[in-house]
């Protein structure tokens, strides 16, 4: 059975003119079991601040994204392909400096293909976000959209999987042979 794995979107919520609150509302509503917080605008200290209200006021597991500094607020963290390339251009080592800043917190990683999946495979990370599903408006930057290919690139990963972009509440995607964290999803609301 697929957990939710919802994405809050600092700006995005921003521009809706919802809150946390009004946000996590809706993640318990929905049984949600991970968050992830993205925030590409604010000040650090809105950051620790959102961070800290997201953490205490939910019971399941909240990571922040790209901000590996920002992990001793929350649960652990999730990055990109090109985060990662920052810490170490050899992921190998890249993984291991994440590891010794966050210990055995959570650690995602992004993939979009066949090659990023197998190398993810080699690497110390608790799960692997796998997309674009489909066209998202929140990512400018996304490589390829998907769709129905998820299914079987996800069965190539040795780790839990959560799909990831333009994931929608209502989307069926049977994941019964695989093993998955769950589905990324903005929470339009």
């Amino acid at each position: 059975m697929s957990k939710l794995y919802a994405l809050f979107d600092y700006e995005l919520n921003l521009s809706k003119d919802k809150s946390i609150e009004e946000f996590l509302t809706v993640c318990k509503k929905l049984d949600a079991k991970i968050i992830q917080y993205r925030d590409k605008v604010s000040d650090i200290d809105t950051k620790i601040e959102n961070l800290i209200k997201l953490k205490s006021s939910f019971d399941g597991k909240v990571l922040v994204n790209d901000d590996i500094e920002l992990s001793i607020f929350c649960d652990g963290v999730h990055l990109g392909q090109e985060d990662l390339a920052l810490v170490d251009i050899d992921f190998k080592n890249a993984v291991e400096k994440v590891r010794s800043q966050i210990g055995q917190k959570t650690f995602g990683l992004s993939t979009h293909n066949k090659e990023e999946i197998e190398l993810a495979n080699t690497l110390d990370i608790d799960y692997i976000g796998l997309g674009a599903y489909r066209d998202t408006s929140t990512k400018k930057d996304i490589q390829s959209v998907l769709g129905d290919d998820i299914k079987k690139l996800a069965k190539l990963s040795s780790h839990p999987v959560a799909v990831i972009g333009g994931v929608k509440v209502d989307d069926e995607i049977d994941f019964a042979e695989y093993k998955v964290v769950g589905s990324d999803l903005y929470l339009y609301y």
